[in-house]
């Protein structure tokens, strides 16, 4: 008997293997889906906070965001740099925390499912 992800289960592991229904109603996968919303959640509320929070301050203190800071620079172009790369690292945490965590469950999961 081969398993959904390619891999034929060794002599003893066939009773560990479970249908799809049986997968989606395991407390193992509600975690893992809950899990799952919180960290995108999080990760949500932090880059709306930051995109509209530079909007709103754009938009509700003028003054301080054409404050020049050189020459020709204003305070808001390193703050909108700010904001692409708090963009970026919010990215680059949700990848770092699925290839660690979020993935290897996935497998793990793949793995007990009957082909």
């Amino acid at each position: 008997m081969e398993v959904a992800t390619g891999v034929t289960p060794k002599e003893g592991e066939l009773h560990a293997l479970k249908s799809a229904q049986e997968i989606i109603e395991s407390r193992d996968f509600a975690r893992l889906v809950r899990r799952r919303w919180t960290v995108s959640s999080v990760l949500l509320v932090l880059l709306f906070v930051t995109y509209y929070g530079y909007v709103l301050l754009i938009a509700g203190n003028k003054e301080l965001m054409s404050r020049r800071i050189g020459e020709v620079t204003t305070l808001a172009i390193p703050v909108g740099i700010a904001v692409i790369v708090i963009a970026f690292v919010l990215t680059a945490a949700y990848v770092a925390w699925a290839n660690r965590a979020y993935d290897p469950e996935v497998d793990r999961l793949k793995g007990q499912l009957l082909k």
